[in-house]
Parts: C-alpha cells; sequence; structure tokens
C-alpha cells in the first residue's frame, strides 16, 4: 500500500481553497497573531484573494507553502501550517504555524507539524526546516521540541512585541535520511 502523507487520524492537510477566505481573513487580521508575524497592517480579502489565486501550491515554484490543518470529522478548518523562505539550493524552509484561538491546546497543532517534517523530509527531501520562536512562548517551544526541533541559537532583540524588543529561539529539525 502506498503511503498516505499529509494525514493521519485526526486531521490532514490539504492546499489553500477560494472557501478559505473567511477563515484566513479572520486569523490573519487578529492582533493577537501579529506578534509571530513580521506584518504590520491587516490584510485585506483583495489581497488574501490574489494570494490564493496566484499560488501554484508548489514549494519550488513560490518559494513557500501554505496547507489548511483540517479536521477530518467534521471537516472544520483548524488553522495554517507554512513552509517559508524555501531556498531549494540548500534544502531549507521556515515553518509557520497559526491555530484558530478556538482549536489551540488540543493536540492539532502537534499534529500538523508531525505530518509537514514527514512530508517535507519523506516526500520533498528537504534537508531541514527551522522556527523561530519568542524565548517566552513556552507552548510553542513545547510544540517545536516535541516534534524533533532543537535549539541551536538565540536571536537577541529579534523581535519587536508591543514597543520591546525580545529574543526569540532558532529551532531546526534536520532530515534524519540525510
Amino acid at each position: 500500500m502506498r503511503h498516505s502523507f499529509l494525514m493521519n487520524e485526526r486531521i490532514y492537510l490539504r492546499a489553500v481553497e477560494p472557501e478559505d477566505m473567511d477563515i484566513m481573513y479572520e486569523m490573519e487580521n487578529d492582533p493577537s497573531m501579529w506578534d509571530i508575524s513580521n506584518f504590520t497592517v491587516p490584510y485585506s480579502r483583495y489581497v488574501l484573494r490574489q494570494y490564493i489565486e496566484g499560488s501554484q501550491c508548489d514549494v519550488f515554484a513560490d518559494k513557500q507553502l501554505r496547507l489548511m490543518i483540517v479536521r477530518k470529522s467534521d471537516q472544520c478548518i483548524l488553522g495554517t501550517i507554512d513552509i517559508t523562505d524555501f531556498v531549494p539550493l540548500h534544502s531549507r524552509g521556515e515553518v509557520g504555524i497559526a491555530v484558530h484561538k478556538d482549536y489551540r491546546q488540543q493536540g492539532y497543532a502537534t499534529d500538523a507539524l508531525k505530518l509537514l517534517c514527514e512530508y517535507a523530509f519523506d516526500f520533498l527531501s528537504l534537508s531541514q526546516l527551522y522556527a523561530h520562536v519568542m524565548t517566552d512562548n513556552e507552548v510553542c517551544v513545547k510544540l517545536f521540541t516535541s516534534c524533533g526541533f532543537v535549539q541551536c541559537g538565540i536571536l537577541k532583540n529579534w523581535l519587536q512585541v508591543e514597543g520591546c524588543y525580545k529574543d526569540a529561539l532558532l529551532l531546526q529539525c534536520l532530515n534524519p535520511k540525510k
């Protein structure tokens, strides 16, 4: 039987569809999520529509990949998981994950991150994935370390949050088969 990527018993990861506009709009414009992104303005529906229409859903073409996290039992959209800043020459990319506030602390982020790592390493043959996480974000640090990421550095004053600079951990996961 052929191995099925991007799916486990609880969730699956899929490409972004036009129907995802409302949940993406809500999540991208949630001020509590802005601390972890590099964007300083709200997204318009127009910009999100352009993103969805322009994406080829091919990490090698787009240099990024956004997938929707979907609960299998009821097709509920739980959040998004991304590979960004993809560099084909070095076969690496940065991981970002956002789970809607109503579905946090239920293990969905762990499921999604494990599936993404499996896909990135076993199917795409990437060499490594990495993430930047604020040092005081214990939940996020625990998420990444539970999925095989290890701390390999501290970036001083890396993120500006509410007028104060905060340190970020650089977490890295190497492909175990390379």
